[in-house]
C-alpha cells in the first residue's frame, strides 16, 4: 500500500495459450502470465518488474520462461556508470550535425522495435470495453489524447512548453555520459529542405568539354528521387487527403489551443502520425497513453514525483517523437518510444535511450536509491533486440532466483541455450518464494481480506491453484499488499 493509503489492484488472467511471437513469428510460440491492473502503486510495480514482469497499458504480463520461443529476460542498465560504445558516439554526433548543419544522414532505421507493437496488440484485443485513463504529462501542459482536456505538469506554475522558434534539444545531459570531444552543445534551427538523392552522372555520359561556372542539371527539372521515397510522399498525401475528408464530414473538434504560430500538442503529433482508423488509435492509446501508475511524491523522492511520463522532443515548434517513461522508486523503466519516421535517419531510438540514462543521472542527484535505467526485455534469440545488451555496464535478472547477474557472464549460457538459470550459485532460491497463501489479500464484495478469510468464506471455491500461482509469481511480499480482485 502506498504511503497515501492507495492499493494496487489486479486480475488475473493466468497463461496457458500461446500466441503469435513478434521476434519469431511463431503463431503460438509466446507464453506468459498476464493480469489487468486497474490502479498500481510505483512500489509495486518496481517489485514486479524486479520479479520479472512488465506493463504494456494497464496489462501487467511475464513471459513463462521456460515455456515460451523466445525468453524474455529483464536488463536494467548501471545509469551512474555508463559507457558510452562507438555505436552511442556516433549517433550524438549524427543528432548534433543535424542539428547544427541541417544535414540529414543517409535512411537508417533503430534496430529492435519490429514486431514489438504486433505482439503487444494480440494481448490488448481482449479488453477494449475497460475504461482508460491518461498519464502525465513531463514536459508542459499539453491536451490529452482525443479527449481535449488539460494534461497535469511536472512543470512549476508559469512555466510554458518550449517555443515556437525551435527546440533547442539540450546536450548538456548527453554530454555528461561520453567523453566524445565532437558533441558540442548546439541550438537548433535546422531547415527542413529535403535530402538531395540525385547521384553524380558516370563518367561514360559525361561530356568532354568542362562546363561553365554554374551550369550542370537542368534547374527545370526535379531532382531524382529515390522510388521509395515517391511512394512514401504519395501514401502521405493519401492519409492527408483522407483525414481532410473526414474532418470536412465531421462535426468540429473543441478548439485546439496550438495555434500557427504557437508549438503543436502532443494530440496533434499523434493525429498527424497514425493512420485514420479508430481501431488502431483506441490501441495506440491503450498501450502508450494509459497507465496504471498512481501519481506519487515522497520526501527523498526526486522533483518530479513517481509515475508514468511522456518525454517530448521538439523541433522548431513540434513535437518529433515522444518517449514514454515509469519514473519509480529505484529506476527509470522505459517503455516505448514513438517517433515521426522523416526522423528515422537520425537513430532517435538510440539517441532517446542516451538522454533517458542523463535523465536517470539528473533524478539520482535528488534521490540517490535512483539508480538504474531498465531498457524492458533482452532477447537474446532475436538478434535484433541484442542491442540493448550494448548499454554497460548492465545485468540481466535471473528467471528462478530474481538475482542480478552481469551481462558478461550470462551470455556464454544464452549461446547454449536460450532459456538458462543465470545465477551460478546452484544453492540459490527465490528470497522472495510465497510461504503462506492465506496472507495474499483479495478483494471482494468490496472488502479487503486475507485470503484464507475469503476461502472460509466462500466454501467450496475452486480457485485456490489459480490464486496459489498468482501468489507464486509476484512473491510473498507483493500478494500481502497487491489486492486480486474476486468476483
Amino acid at each position: 500500500m502506498a504511503a497515501g493509503g492507495s492499493y494496487t489492484i489486479v486480475e488475473y488472467f493466468g497463461g496457458d495459450d500461446g500466441y503469435r511471437c513478434g521476434y519469431c513469428k511463431h503463431e503460438k510460440g509466446n507464453f506468459s502470465h498476464g493480469m489487468w491492473s486497474h490502479t498500481m502503486t510505483v512500489q509495486d510495480y518496481q517489485d514486479l518488474i524486479d520479479r520479472g514482469w512488465r506493463r504494456s497499458g494497464k496489462y501487467v504480463y511475464k513471459p513463462i520462461m521456460n515455456k515460451t520461443c523466445c525468453p524474455q529476460y529483464t536488463i536494467r542498465c548501471h545509469a551512474l556508470n555508463f559507457h558510452p560504445s562507438k555505436t552511442h558516439k556516433k549517433t550524438l554526433k549524427r543528432v548534433n550535425k543535424f542539428l547544427s548543419k541541417g544535414e540529414m544522414p543517409a535512411e537508417r532505421c533503430d534496430e529492435g522495435h519490429e514486431g514489438v507493437f504486433e505482439d503487444i496488440k494480440s494481448r490488448l484485443k481482449p479488453f477494449s470495453s475497460v475504461l482508460q485513463r491518461t498519464v502525465a504529462i513531463a514536459a508542459g501542459k499539453t491536451q490529452s489524447f482525443l479527449s481535449g482536456e488539460p494534461m497535469n505538469s511536472v512543470h512549476e506554475k508559469g512555466v510554458r512548453p518550449p517555443p515556437e522558434d525551435s527546440l533547442k534539444i539540450d546536450h548538456s545531459e548527453v554530454q555528461d555520459i561520453t567523453t566524445s570531444p565532437d558533441t558540442d552543445s548546439t541550438n537548433s534551427t535546422a531547415p527542413t529542405t529535403p535530402r538531395e538523392d540525385a547521384a553524380p552522372a558516370s563518367a561514360e555520359k559525361t561530356s568532354n568539354v568542362t562546363p561553365k561556372q554554374g551550369k550542370g542539371a537542368d534547374p527545370n527539372r526535379p531532382l531524382c528521387r529515390k522510388a521509395k521515397d515517391i511512394r512514401k510522399e504519395r501514401r502521405l498525401q493519401k492519409e492527408q487527403q483522407k483525414q481532410q475528408e473526414t474532418v470536412s464530414s465531421s462535426p468540429s473538434p473543441a478548439p485546439s489551443k496550438s495555434s500557427s504560430n504557437q508549438p503543436k500538442s502532443l494530440e496533434e503529433f499523434i493525429t498527424e502520425s497514425l493512420p485514420n482508423d479508430p481501431l488502431h488509435r483506441l490501441e495506440f492509446k491503450r498501450f502508450l497513453c494509459d497507465s496504471p501508475l498512481e501519481a506519487e511524491t515522497a520526501p527523498d523522492g526526486p522533483d518530479v514525483g513517481y509515475g508514468s511520463f511522456h518525454q517530448q522532443y521538439w523541433l522548431d515548434g513540434r513535437i518529433v517523437a515522444v518517449g514514454v517513461l515509469d519514473i519509480l522508486p529505484f529506476c527509470v523503466s522505459s517503455v516505448y518510444l514513438y517517433y515521426h519516421p522523416d526522423f528515422s535517419p537520425l537513430s532517435l531510438g538510440t539517441y532517446s535511450a542516451l538522454r533517458e540514462i542523463a535523465f536517470t543521472r539528473q533524478l539520482q542527484q535528488q534521490s540517490p536509491k535512483l539508480a538504474y535505467y531498465y531498457l524492458g526485455f533482452y532477447v537474446y534469440s532475436c538478434p535484433k533486440m541484442r542491442y540493448k545488451g550494448q548499454y554497460r555496464p548492465s545485468d540481466l535478472l535471473c528467471p528462478e532466483t530474481y538475482a542480478w547477474v552481469s551481462i558478461e557472464r550470462c551470455i556464454p549460457r544464452l549461446e547454449i541455450s536460450a532459456y538458462s538459470r543465470l545465477n551460478e550459485n546452484a544453492q540459490a532460491g527465490d528470497a522472495l518464494a510465497l510461504k503462506d497463501l492465506g496472507k495474499a489479500l483479495v478483494l471482494h464484495r468490496r472488502t479487503v481480506m486475507p485470503y484464507a478469510a475469503y476461502a472460509r468464506k466462500r466454501k467450496g471455491s475452486n480457485d485456490e491453484k489459480e490464486v496459489e500461482q498468482y501468489a507464486s509469481l509476484v512473491g510473498q511480499t507483493c500478494a500481502e499488499r497487491i489486492l486480486l480482485y474476486r468476483a
